[in-house]
């Protein structure tokens, strides 16, 4: 008898498990419907011994020292800075739009107080933000909308701005200095052997039991537990009784390159060019010294594995019912980015399944 059965072996998933095994002493088996450990952040060596991430680029960044001391249990860090180019009007420009993206598209020498100035100039003032379009424009105008973030929009959701949430693009700072970090938290690193050692490292442990290319459904009435972690879909779980929420999927395109560098950053997105949003070159990520070099594209699709809750105010309004019905669950916890239908960040994720663990021991008195 198990006392948790943890659907899901990914970042939601794992740390629970950890958890409940080394802190709480439980007997825990974690199972995943896929081949490995670690959900969308596994990275694994390709044929010609290449660290790659399989389901695109994984960058760890937080504020939270709470999160960063839990993961650093498990691994080793190599610092990095993530920078993002994206390529307009043929050239390649620093994302988020900051001092030199502007002086570099525009031809311009403009300091920080004169393209804050600039940037007040194009702004047209939106008195409501409801969608992504608007917290865009209001910022920084309609070329520059344009130019970086409509075509780019489009093709990642398959939605014009106008048309989503603002939060999509409200994530996406800009900059009035010359700060080319795509990211700002207060640590930032990679685990130094990838994600995946990580993973088993936080899963060694002899209270945990993985079993991997199982779905839950084949085992939940088979194998004996008291309690279930469940970090899937939520509208999956109950069957889609009240309709499928809906996602966006990637499909990834992954290169070998006989040659030891290939992009100047990265990471370089394509907002108006080609079908792909964007190319990740992983030795930068990884630090890996190597003569060839590993590239992938990415291609959003609206069918396959789901990836991007999609924001919309009549897809929050089916998760709330998908919500009730959980919090109504006895005995089942929903952990997540699928079993709680909101687009997180790795620590995010974390952070949520540390503050989940310990809501259960606490329930447990």
């Amino acid at each position: 008898m198990f006392d948790f059965l943890i659907v899901g072996a990914g970042f939601a998933g794992s740390v629970i498990a950890e958890r409940l095994a080394r802190v709480a002493d439980k007997k825990v088996l974690i199972i995943d419907r896929r081949s490995h450990v670690g959900g969308n952040a596994y990275d694994h060596y390709n044929d010609d011994g290449l660290l790659v991430h399989r389901y695109g680029p994984h960058i760890f960044h937080t504020n939270s020292r709470e999160v960063f001391e839990y993961l650093s249990q498990f691994t080793e860090w190599r610092q990095y800075q993530h920078r993002v180019l994206a390529c307009v009007d043929g050239m390649l420009l620093p994302i988020p739009i900051n001092l030199d993206t502007i002086n570099k598209l525009y031809g311009l020498n403009l300091n920080s107080f004169e393209v804050e100035k600039f940037l007040e100039s194009k702004a047209e003032k939106r008195e409501h933000l409801r969608t992504s379009e608007d917290v865009v424009v209001s910022k920084v105008g309609r070329d520059l909308y344009e130019k970086f973030f409509r075509n780019y929009t489009r093709k990642q959701w398959g939605l014009d701005p106008s048309e989503l949430d603002a939060s999509v693009t409200a994530r996406v700072p800009t900059r009035t200095n010359r700060d080319d970090r795509y990211f700002t938290d207060t640590y930032q690193a990679m685990p130094k052997h990838g994600f995946t050692r990580m993973f088993e490292q936080m899963l060694d442990h002899p209270n945990i039991k993985v079993m991997l290319n199982v779905d839950y459904r084949e085992i939940e009435r088979v194998i004996p537990h008291r309690e279930l972690v469940f970090t899937g879909p939520v509208d999956e779980y109950f069957d889609f009784r009240f309709g499928k929420l809906p996602y966006r999927s990637l499909e990834f395109k992954h290169e070998t390159l006989d040659r030891e560098v290939q992009q100047a950053a990265p990471v370089v997105n394509y907002p108006n060019d080609f079908l792909y949003t964007r190319v990740t070159e992983f030795k930068y990520l990884t630090g890996q010294e190597h003569r060839k070099t590993s590239v992938v594209y990415e291609f959003p699709r609206a069918e396959g594995d789901p990836y991007y809750p999609v924001p919309r105010p009549e897809n929050a309004e089916l998760y709330q019912k998908y919500k009730a019905l959980a919090a109504a669950t006895k005995g089942v916890h929903f952990v997540g980015r699928l079993a709680t239908y909101k687009y997180y960040n790795m620590d995010q994720v974390v952070a949520q399944a540390l503050t989940t663990f310990k809501k259960i021991t606490g329930e447990r008195g």
